[in-house]
């Protein structure tokens, strides 16, 4: 049956860069972060039913379908919009778990903004934004759909046009628990602010990064072997590290060149998520 249905975009993004400028009284943390969306991901596909359930027909192992993001996304959707139409939602998982780059936050943003137009829900992006909200700090960029500068809990955005890189994406196979980081007493909480407008690369940072690799030991080594050859950095909360590369040619004999012990993928930035672009051609078509 999947092979039928149309598969939507579901995909990465990178931190090119992750400031920690303060710290919340409710425990949430004031960042500034770049994030650079790329043309890899995630896919799913939906098909919408009359009976009302929401079914993941390829569940995660090790992950309760109440507890995957893409469920709680279609259910929070339908429950605010009061459908009485359910969905099946199948799932090709290709990016790492817990890497970083965006897998479930995504998973969950493209679930909102195709269920809402298959259900003719009509909610506008904000809203959508704010709903995704909801079910963590990273959806509503996806949501968003812009490479975009983010600021106060990551749901502020300017949008930003950045030059489409290529990025050797690699995982060390660790997965890393967002909470955990930013529970720790060591991470460092008041990196001053900056303006959009002066952003580098060289000038900026990941304050998360120096942490995990004190205590994931494979992190720091992929990083290590990474910093041979380009430019690179932990995104997010890790483990996935990246390396900027003008072309693709360059990137492609990193991969090739990469131990073993590693996996990675090579994609190219852009400014306009894969998913935005697929739902106009798909209205307008």
């Amino acid at each position: 049956m999947a092979n039928q249905l149309t598969w939507w975009p579901s995909p990465a993004k990178l931190n090119l860069f992750l400031h920690i400028t303060g710290r919340r009284q409710d425990g949430y943390h004031h960042l500034q972060s770049l994030f650079q969306l790329l043309d890899q991901g995630d896919q799913l596909a939906f098909e919408t039913t009359t009976n009302g359930a929401i079914q993941l027909m390829t569940p995660l192992p090790g992950v309760a379908d109440e507890d995957n993001l893409i469920v709680k996304a279609a259910s929070l959707l339908k429950q605010y919009c009061h459908v009485s139409q359910g969905a099946n939602i199948w799932l090709d998982k290709r990016l790492p778990m817990g890497g970083g780059i965006g897998g479930g936050s995504s998973n969950a943003a493209t679930t909102l903004v195709v269920l809402n137009t298959l259900w003719q829900c009509g909610l506008t992006l904000e809203q959508l934004e704010a709903l995704g909200l909801q079910l963590g700090a990273d959806v509503p960029v996806f949501v968003h759909g812009r490479t975009t500068f983010a600021s106060g809990v990551g749901e502020q955005f300017v949008d930003t046009e950045q030059p489409k890189h290529w990025f050797l994406v690699a995982s060390p196979g660790v997965h890393i628990a967002t909470a955990e980081i930013f529970r720790h007493a060591e991470l460092p909480r008041n990196t001053p602010t900056m303006q959009w407008q002066d952003y580098h690369f060289d000038s900026t940072a990941n304050d998360c990064q120096t942490l995990v690799c004190q205590y994931h030991p494979k992190v720091a080594k992929l990083l290590h072997w990474l910093l041979e050859y380009a430019p690179s950095r932990m995104t997010g909360t890790g483990s996935c590290v990246f390396a900027v590369f003008p072309d693709q040619s360059q990137a492609v004999k990193v991969l090739q060149a990469m131990p073993a012990e590693f996996a990675g993928f090579v994609a190219q930035g852009v400014n306009i998520s894969p998913l935005h672009s697929q739902l106009e051609q798909w209205k307008n078509g």
